[in-house]
């Protein structure tokens, strides 16, 4: 199997003052040049331990599934374009 292209996602993380909230930023971008961006956060109950990396595994992941739903609306709008019909995601 040959591979025609990778992409790269950079992903950051912050720590808010308050210990409590967790966001993450992502980026990735497209061999057509596309940057997409994408947020997420984690918000640790006051009860919780302070798990910094589980914060950030859940803001991380979020911010993922939103670069993931941003990516399904643009392979879609491609699809309508040449196919002239709406498509539809299966989610």
């Amino acid at each position: 199997m040959q591979t025609l292209v990778g992409w790269h996602i950079d992903l950051e993380f912050r720590e808010e003052e308050d210990h409590q909230h967790t966001r993450a930023a992502a980026l990735v971008r497209l061999a057509d040049g596309t940057e997409i961006r994408g947020h997420g956060t984690a918000l640790r109950h006051p009860s919780d331990p302070e798990q910094l990396r589980v914060g950030e595994e859940i803001a991380g992941a979020r911010a993922l599934m939103d670069i993931a739903s941003q990516l399904l609306q643009k392979a879609h709008v491609e699809i309508d374009e040449v196919s002239g019909r709406t498509s539809h995601a299966i989610v």
